[in-house]
């Protein structure tokens, strides 16, 4: 069962990674419509549609991956100081009377959005119009990427329910990870301690004292 939960973890991962260079296209489009506006003095209005429409696309497609990375805002004020019983408990009755209904009514509607717009070949409305349908499939694909990670969120609540403790997640990039950056430059725990003596106490710091 854990490695069908890591794989799932796997596959968000591989796919917010993957529609992650989509950052990077933004980018050059961003730079080449302000030269090409400001400098050549030759705007394009496709430019921007085609930003909206990859920036929705990044905005849908991250939504699997971070909830994999179980990096989604929360208000945890308190809910940090919880035993991991009482957060799974939490967890699962949101996921299962909010997040289960909002992404189930997500995908259905986004099918049936973007077939309509398949039917009728949906373009922009633009004086250079865009095939706007393709961009459309992209609702009910994230939809069914959430629904299939929140499924697996719900079975580790039920997990840490059965276990007492939360299992362990496919790892990924973290904001700081200090005893891998304490590797790159070649500095160990003794030398960080031997250099202490060289710095003020912090009460020393707070009193004005040197």
């Amino acid at each position: 069962m854990q490695q069908l939960l890591l794989a799932v973890d796997r596959l968000s991962t591989w796919l917010g990674q993957l529609f992650s260079w989509l950052i990077v296209i933004l980018t050059a489009l961003i730079t080449y419509e302000v030269f090409s506006r400001y400098v050549l003095n030759n705007p394009h209005d496709w430019n921007l549609n085609v930003q909206i429409m990859l920036y929705g696309t990044l905005f849908m497609m991250a939504g699997a991956y971070t909830l994999a990375k179980n990096g989604h805002v929360r208000g945890d004020v308190l809910y940090g100081f919880f035993e991991p019983r009482t957060q799974a408990t939490f967890d699962l009755l949101l996921y299962i009377v909010f997040f289960l209904p909002g992404i189930v009514a997500l995908t259905w509607a986004g099918w049936n959005y973007a077939n309509e717009a398949l039917a009728i070949r949906e373009q922009t409305f633009s004086a250079t119009p865009l095939p706007l349908y393709p961009f459309k499939f992209v609702i009910p694909i994230a939809g069914g990427m959430l629904l299939l990670q929140g499924i697996v969120e719900i079975v580790r609540c039920i997990q840490c329910l059965r276990d007492g403790d939360w299992p362990s997640r496919e790892q990924d990039v973290e904001e700081v990870d200090v005893d891998k950056l304490k590797e790159m430059v070649h500095v160990k725990d003794e030398d960080i301690a031997a250099l202490d003596k060289y710095v003020a106490p912090a009460s020393y710091v707070r009193e004005g004292k040197s």
